[in-house]
């Protein structure tokens, strides 16, 4: 789970990158899908991730607008805020942690019982799935997505055989 999770984290800093020299209008776009553009789904990203954390843990959600957020400066800046406390409960996982019950309201009143382990992988398919949707909008703006590939981003490094 931590290796998919620096994964996750590799591909952003790589969508950061990426972004610095496309126009602010472009990555302000409201685009066909996702939660709106490509700055506000990388903002989106960081948020949902931190929220679900802090859910997990009990610790109160304070829910970041966008509207705050409207740059890529400002966007790496939330997710550098962010990251340490998210490190710290990514890296602090263990087994016993996995199917540990989390109580969801819904709207509808009633209570939802996930377990931890499904939340977390939920998180981990949530950037998967917007990163996928970059990539989309990538095109249309005319430039290479960030590859999505796990193999070559040194995330697992094999034993090295001696002679």
């Amino acid at each position: 789970m931590q290796t998919f999770f620096q994964y996750n984290w590799k591909v952003r800093e790589e969508w950061y990158r990426w972004c610095e020299d496309v126009p602010a209008e472009e990555l302000l776009r409201v685009r066909t899908g996702g939660v709106g553009g490509i700055l506000h789904t990388l903002f989106h990203i960081v948020d949902v991730e931190w929220s679900w954390f802090r859910l997990l843990q009990g610790k109160p959600d304070i829910q970041e607008s966008f509207d705050h957020y409207r740059s890529l400066e400002l966007v790496r800046m939330l997710d550098a805020t962010y990251r340490p406390e998210v490190e710290e409960f990514v890296f602090s996982w263990d087994d016993s942690m996995e199917r540990r019950p989390f109580y969801d309201p819904q709207p509808d009143g009633s209570i939802a019982t996930d377990a931890w382990g499904e939340v977390v992988r939920h998180v981990i398919a949530h950037q998967i799935h917007h990163m996928g949707q970059l990539s989309v909008w990538a095109r249309e703006v005319g430039k290479k997505p960030v590859s999505a590939n796990v193999i070559g981003k040194q995330l697992i490094l094999p034993h090295t055989e001696k002679a």
